[in-house]
Order: C-alpha cells, then sequence, then structure tokens
C-alpha cells in the first residue's frame, strides 16, 4: 500500500446526500450480507433488491465476484487480503450512500475486527449487518461451485469455514436462518426491517 498523500482534501458536493434521498423518497443505507460460502448471501441480496427496484428505490448490489475481477482484481484470499477487499468495498459503499443508493453487498467477510472497521466509516444506523446463517453441512449439501468439495481435498488454501475461521456477527441487525427459511421469507424480515428505520416507505 502507497503512502496516503497529504496534499488530498475532500470536496463538499453542491447535490447533497439529503438532496439525493428527498428525490428518491427513500433514505440510504448499506446492508451487508455475511456469511458462509453458499449460505445465501448473493441470493438473498439480489432478491431484495429486485423487490427494492420493483418499489422504485436506487439499488446496488456489490457481490464478492464481480468486485473481484475489477476493483480487487490485484487481491488474493489470505486473511490480510480480505481486510484490505473489505476495506475497498466500504469505501465504495460509502461514496455509493452520498449518492443516494441503497447499497447491498455479499461477501463472506469472515472476520469480525473487519466488519466493525467497515462499519465505523459510517454514520450510526447506516449499516445494517445481516447475518445469512446457514451451517457449514447445509453449505456444503449445496456447494454450487464444488468449493467445499476442493478445500476439502486441500486444493484450496485459506478456504473459509474449512482451513480459514469464519466468526458470525455478535449482534447483526438481522439474523437470517438462509439455511431453512424460503428466501422470500427473509426477503420480507429484511424489507420490513427498511420500513421500520424509515429507509423506505411504508
Amino acid at each position: 500500500m502507497g503512502r496516503k498523500s497529504s496534499n488530498v482534501v475532500w470536496h463538499k458536493a453542491a447535490v447533497s446526500r439529503a438532496d439525493r434521498e428527498r428525490r428518491n423518497n427513500h433514505k440510504s443505507v448499506v446492508l451487508w450480507f455475511t456469511g458462509l460460502s453458499a449460505s445465501g448471501k448473493s441470493t438473498l441480496a439480489h432478491a431484495v433488491e429486485k423487490e427494492l427496484h420493483e418499489l422504485g428505490c436506487n439499488t446496488y448490489v456489490l457481490d464478492g465476484d464481480n468486485v473481484r475481477h475489477g476493483l480487487c482484481s490485484d487481491l488474493g484470499f489470505s486473511l490480510e487480503d480480505r481486510a484490505e477487499n473489505l476495506r475497498r468495498i466500504g469505501e465504495v459503499a460509502k461514496l455509493m450512500t452520498e449518492a443516494g443508493t441503497i447499497v447491498l453487498t455479499a461477501f463472506i467477510s469472515p472476520l469480525r475486527r473487519d466488519r466493525e472497521r467497515v462499519r465505523s466509516l459510517f454514520p450510526h444506523r447506516d449499516f445494517i449487518e445481516i447475518f445469512c446463517d446457514a451451517s457449514i453441512e447445509v453449505c456444503e449439501s449445496r456447494d454450487p461451485k464444488g468449493l467445499y468439495r476442493r478445500a476439502r481435498a486441500g486444493e484450496i488454501p485459506d478456504f473459509t469455514g474449512i482451513s480459514s475461521p469464519y466468526e458470525p456477527p455478535v449482534n447483526p441487525e438481522l439474523r437470517c436462518n438462509t439455511g431453512e427459511d424460503s428466501v422470500e421469507h427473509n426477503v420480507a424480515r429484511v424489507l420490513e426491517l427498511l420500513r421500520e428505520r424509515g429507509i423506505i416507505p411504508r
């Protein structure tokens, strides 16, 4: 990582976040979906986005695989690289909330310290941690990319849940039982939380 320049000054925008939120008729926020590989993070994030889009909301999903094709293509999967991956995602998500967008992220984000570091970038209540809770057994039974099988065979080092740790959230804003409950049920729970918090209108 290069040294931070001392000549960079934050430029105040002529159009504020509040201006954008008023035009959008909803507040901006980050929905941070975390959980094991194949726990249903991407599935739930995209399903929630579809419902929000139908409601006329300004949304965008930052998905783990997609981000690693570009913004984080130089990073591997060590704990250090994962931390940097999440730092970059957090900064991008912060910019997008300033643009008035509901940002949905789908990343394993295995360590609590890294998730809390991202949370610290945002004002209170602008970061909503959603734990996609599915057991390792359920995730392995799904294994859409064959990653668990390869990890068990020693072909993938630093694989979360097998050879690298996953630390479940202690107090997430929402816990979704993605191992047993339907996608529709969990989507409804996320939307209800957004309504309760006044992020989207009832």
